[in-house]
């Protein structure tokens, strides 16, 4: 079955193209706004771990090492596309559009960072494994409906595929033939689980034919590949052709969220080797370099530019006025009801506050 769904590579480890490119792949803006994007993200990734570390923020999820399947395939989208995001998908919704000030709040679990920017089309993370896929089908079957051409595009990790979620989603959008894209982040574990364990399959890929679907499966680590085939995928979804399902074989470095220990499941070195071999980065910066699209001290200053933009929005976001614990009880009904009441009463009296005023 891995025969029959090789990966598909168009950037290797050492920066070389194996295909000529085409199309956007061939403009030199377009590869530097990858690579912003790419380096954006990590640097925000990492500072997230850090804030966490610190107290600032809640419980992260982190994903440096991913930031290739994300980026390629959200820099796929085009304006109207719908985005629906797991808990781990902050480089593609920031790559979409998404501000960063906002994203930080989610992790401060602010409502307010539910809400994407004006005219993003861009669902709040589902942390419930695979429930998004069903919206993300119900909501692409809204649009065919409507006669548009926009499409959607969910991500998941592998062990969403072991969620019946998944498979209703796919089945119904085969069914109707729904312009949605099933974006599978494959990191190879889920949580402390390796997919061997999870599955007898031999690939995620390879699901989709149960379904009558077509799929790929890719280098998630190849930001050309990844680029290529979902643009390809979306463009088979607005062109009435259907769903696609897309496996990009990546791999997490860290934790599956900073609540968790890795060193308990899987061996850490064989993480740091992965690093140095198969970096997403390094190789975009190997291709960059060879083909003179940008200098290394370019790069480095675009470096210090992310930085600085990280860490105004971790400024924004700190000097947000702390919520009101009212909050929790009177925006659950229009009317407040008294079992509501009774609630707050109970709270503001154990706080030693008595019946707020």
């Amino acid at each position: 079955m891995e025969q029959q769904f090789p990966i598909k590579q168009l950037l290797n480890e050492k920066g070389e193209v194996t295909e000529v490119l085409q199309n956007e792949l061939l403009n030199d803006a377009f590869i530097r706004l990858l690579y912003y994007h790419l380096i954006r993200s990590r640097t925000f990734d990492r500072k997230c771990v850090s804030l966490q570390r610190q107290g600032r923020i809640g419980t992260y999820a982190p994903f440096e090492g991913q930031e290739a399947a994300q980026v390629g395939s959200a820099m796929a989208l085009e304006q109207n596309d719908w985005l629906f995001p797991t808990y781990r998908d902050h480089a593609a919704t920031m790559t979409f559009g998404h501000d960063l000030t906002t994203i930080l709040l989610y992790w401060n679990g602010r409502n307010e960072s539910c809400i994407p920017p004006e005219g993003k089309r861009i669902i709040p993370p589902a942390v419930p494994i695979a429930t998004q896929l069903p919206h993300a089908t119900g909501t692409a079957i809204a649009e065919q409906k409507k006669g548009t051409n926009h499409a959607v595009i969910a991500y998941f990790g592998d062990g969403a595929t072991s969620e019946g979620d998944f498979h209703e989603g796919l089945n119904i959008a085969s069914v109707f033939q729904a312009p949605v894209v099933f974006f599978n982040q494959n990191n190879q574990y889920a949580i402390s689980v390796p997919i061997e364990k999870q599955m007898k399959s031999k690939t995620i890929a390879q699901k989709a034919m149960a379904y009558d679907m077509p799929s790929v499966r890719i280098d998630g680590n190849d930001v050309f590949s990844v680029y290529r085939e979902t643009k390809k995928a979306l463009d088979r979804a607005r062109n009435g052709e259907g769903p696609t399902l897309i496996e990009a074989v990546t791999w997490r470095y860290g934790a599956h969220t900073t609540a968790d220990d890795p060193t308990k499941y899987r061996n850490q070195e064989d993480s740091e080797n992965r690093r140095k071999a198969y970096d997403p980065i390094l190789r975009l910066e190997k291709y960059m370099l060879a083909n003179a699209i940008c200098q290394q001290e370019e790069m480095e200053q675009m470096k210090q530019e992310v930085i600085i933009e990280v860490e105004q929005a971790v400024e924004q976001m700190e000097q947000v006025p702390p919520v009101s614990v009212d909050d929790i009880f009177d925006y659950v009904f229009a009317e407040s009801i008294w079992p509501i009441e009774e609630q707050k009463r109970v709270y503001y009296a154990s706080v030693g506050k008595g019946e707020k005023a």
